[in-house]
């Protein structure tokens, strides 16, 4: 792939940090545009006309638009060379999507920002707080034990090399930490991390690198 490829995405964003880390494993420049959050831009008529879900990310390359982190993964898995994300036979494939979408399609969208402001308004922060709590919690558990089989040996979620697995989970235990929620007793996740936090890609794609608010510290650091 030789075109010019842009990700839109916002820093904290689970999805965004995905193919983050899958663009840092395939060694793919591209140039990255905000798009705020918090302040709504996804709801905007310019990100609107992009993604019409008003979702990040969206990845643009060689005029081609794509929405939706694991297809983008995958999208990227079939046209950059480069480490395989889905590696292995079909079996293989069907483990790897599945821990993906455990997190991607069922922790995720829960706890997506347009979900916790809806309860927030309905019940309050602390409501907003436990629900969050409470679905990362139960949704680690559930994938601490669909790891705990003979196929996702390893020093990654599957095998010995980071797969889109790896890069659905990773983004999930950031929020975790966030969260304040605590995955230390689920020891193949807790494994997984460490592995995958010595990774130069994971550490590359980590949203610290990208925090406007050390971004601005920087920069005025730069001028004095």
């Amino acid at each position: 792939m030789t075109a010019s490829c842009v990700l839109y995405d916002y820093w904290r964003s689970s999805a965004s940090y995905r193919v983050r880390i899958a663009l840092a494993l395939k060694g793919l420049a591209y140039e990255r545009r905000t798009v705020d959050l918090v302040s709504g831009a996804q709801r905007g008529e310019a990100h609107l006309a992009r993604n019409p879900q008003g979702l990040v990310p969206v990845f643009e390359c060689g005029g081609l638009r794509l929405t939706q982190s694991l297809a983008i993964i995958e999208y990227l898995d079939e046209t950059v060379a480069g480490p395989k994300l889905l590696p292995g036979d079909a079996e293989a494939r069907a483990e790897i999507r599945a821990i993906a979408q455990a997190i991607a399609c069922e922790i995720h969208p829960v706890s997506n920002l347009h979900v916790l402001a809806r309860i927030e308004a309905l019940a309050g922060q602390d409501a907003r707080a436990a629900w969050n709590r409470d679905n990362i919690a139960s949704g680690l558990e559930a994938v601490e034990i669909m790891l705990d089989r003979p196929a996702f040996t390893g020093r990654y979620a599957h095998g010995d090399t980071p797969t889109m697995a790896d890069c659905a989970l990773v983004p999930q235990l950031y929020n975790a930490t966030r969260w304040e929620v605590d995955y230390t007793h689920l020891p193949r996740i807790s494994a997984v991390a460490r592995t995958c936090a010595a990774h130069p890609a994971f550490m590359a794609a980590h949203p610290d690198h990208f925090d406007p608010s050390l971004e601005a510290r920087v920069t005025e650091e730069e001028r004095r």
